[in-house]
């Protein structure tokens, strides 16, 4: 994970050091590896990665019984995938799935509970084939893979999306599905590994997941998922240029996957409602779904969220990443209007682009604010200047985020598409009034202390960043009101207080994975490793120790002294 999310995670695992944990981590791109290592705190025991970006030849030739083990198991996953590509199965949405659009959660209806059962059937199935023989890597970059899919294509009764499915468009899917169940070969399942934790957590869901939903299926470690995107919705906005069979394929994939996942997890625990809303589209059951807000550190706003003063009472800020979805075209166009209104208005645009798209949409935004607003002079030998700048955090004008949210009266988001909007909950840290677009979970996080606009509307932002322009004290209210919001919904402090909360839940309804047994009777002594606490006495006293029992539901592993100090959930990982 990277950006946000690790930030999260870091915060979380810093924040419960009562707990005990072993962390497992999945990278995405070598980039991700480069950026090295940080300083971990003494609770985390070990740290186990595995690259999701490169395929590494294992080496393993199953043989002829696994072979057929893998094209039975393999061609029910294809068939499951065929069944939930139709307009009514798992891919279904309603809007528009294309980037830049306002798509909507996924259509339950029609999903058929025995397809589900079937895809989960199919993956066990794969997982076990991956344990017993090492691996699957090469196998699912089979032609056997690739057979198995274009049968299911062609099967009567496929939907027509399946059906219209070309060999490129095959080898896509299948590509895509090697990748996505890469976790299905790693070998953390043993006794030592997953297998002897007492609660998995899943800081995304997806195939981020699939290590803890392999736990609870070989040793039934409870599985808490975490999602702050959810995996189906962010398919959806990024598949627009790959073909229909495609799309079609791959989100029944991610719709199936997330049903699974959402069905045998102990709670769901979603970022925003945003996005439990697609959790529950996805077929998440609503009791076992806890909204828990990310932590953010507000310590670093704290000095501008209490000195709410701006440099420049005319002066919108705009701070994130520069890319598509960010909008800045409207945005520009609605700073066209607000001139005509307050000519001394001013627009500072503050964040880097995302990667090479976000360089050549950056260009744009440059090229439309110089042909928009020509550099203006004040007199006959003054030098023009240009009322739209861009600029970067870290630099001497702007040393911090603080300073950038500080340089505006107002702050000003624009996106289309959004899912927790970071930059706003910032920018009501510091006690600014804040005009956004109606998209994700702005509304939720806004909750009445800002003004909310249609998305894509030029002339509504414009209006609504008048309003606030031309009333001092509004905005001042504003601020007030959404400072106090954020410190109490958005901080780190809540965050961990509401996890703690979690992991105790979850561990009090099962079973205690270690037996302490008594050196003088060798019987196991009941109630000896409580969830919460260590009290003193013949129960957790020196004359009794900790074994791990192996069998289903049980860990496998080193006895342990009963008097060692355990973590709060007996090691909640």
């Amino acid at each position: 994970m990277s950006g946000d999310a690790r930030l999260w995670c870091d915060r979380l695992v810093r924040g419960l050091d009562q707990h005990e944990f072993d962390i497992y981590a999945l990278s995405r791109s070598r980039r991700q590896e480069d950026e090295g290592w940080v300083a971990l705190p003494p609770q985390v025991s070990r740290v186990r990665t595995a690259p999701l970006w490169t395929a590494e030849d294992d080496g393993i030739v199953l043989g002829r019984r696994a072979r057929r083990r893998f094209a039975e198991h393999y061609g029910e996953l294809a068939a499951a995938l065929c069944a939930g590509a139709g307009p009514s199965g798992g891919a279904a949405i309603e809007g528009a799935s294309t980037a830049g659009s306002s798509v909507e959660g996924p259509s339950a209806e029609g999903s058929s509970a025995t397809e589900a059962d079937r895809f989960g059937s199919a993956l066990y199935g794969l997982a076990e084939l991956a344990r017993d023989e090492g691996g699957l890597g090469g196998a699912l970059r089979s032609e056997t893979a690739v057979r198995a899919l274009e049968r299911a294509c062609r099967t009567p009764g496929a939907p027509q999306a399946a059906r219209e499915a070309r060999v490129p468009d095959l080898l896509a899917v299948a590509r895509h599905l090697e990748r996505a169940l890469r976790p299905l070969s790693l070998d953390w399942y043993e006794d030592d590994g997953l297998g002897s934790v007492d609660l998995c957590h899943a800081t995304s869901g997806g195939p981020g997941a699939l290590p803890g939903l392999l736990a609870r299926h070989f040793s039934g470690a409870p599985l808490l998922v975490t999602e702050y995107g959810v995996q189906l919705r962010t398919h959806h906005l990024s598949a627009a240029e790959a073909a229909p069979s495609v799309r079609a394929l791959l989100a029944a994939f991610h719709g199936r996957l997330a049903a699974e996942i959402y069905a045998r997890a102990a709670l769901v625990t979603p970022g925003n409602a945003h996005a439990r809303r697609w959790q529950e589209r996805c077929g998440a059951d609503r009791d076992k779904i806890r909204t828990v807000y990310p932590g953010m550190d507000a310590t670093r706003f704290a000095e501008v969220g209490e000195s709410p003063e701006c440099a420049d009472p005319d002066t919108l800020a705009w701070v994130g990443r520069v890319e598509p979805t960010k909008d800045l075209i409207s945005l520009l166009h609605a700073f066209a209007e607000i001139r005509k209104e307050e000519p001394k208005t001013r627009l500072r645009i503050i964040g880097v682009p995302a990667g090479s798209e976000g360089v050549a949409y950056l260009g744009h935004c440059k090229a439309l604010a110089a042909q928009l607003f020509p550099d203006e002079a004040d007199g006959l030998h003054a030098v023009g200047d240009n009322p739209v700048s861009f600029e970067e955090i870290g630099g001497p004008d702007i040393p911090s985020p603080a300073e950038a949210y500080a340089s505006g009266a107002v702050t000003v988001l624009s996106s289309v598409v959004e899912g927790f909007p970071i930059s706003l909950v910032e920018a009501m840290f510091c006690a600014r009034a804040t005009v956004s677009t109606d998209v994700g979970a702005v509304v939720e996080v806004i909750g009445g202390t800002g003004l909310v606009v249609p998305p894509r509307n030029p002339r509504a932002l414009a209006e609504a960043c008048v309003a606030l322009l031309r009333d001092p004290e509004r905005r001042a209210r504003l601020g007030a009101a959404a400072r106090a919001r954020a410190l109490e919904l958005f901080t780190v402090e809540q965050n961990i207080a509401a996890f703690h909360g979690i992991y105790l839940e979850i561990v009090s309804r099962h079973p205690v994975r270690r037996v302490v047994l008594d050196d003088a009777t060798g019987e196991p002594l009941p109630f000896a490793v409580p969830a919460e606490a260590h009290v003193p006495g013949r129960w957790t006293g020196p004359g009794a120790r900790v074994v791990a029992r192996g069998g289903p539901g049980w860990a496998a592993g080193p006895p342990v002294r009963a008097n060692t100090p355990l973590p709060a959930t007996e090691g909640a990982r």
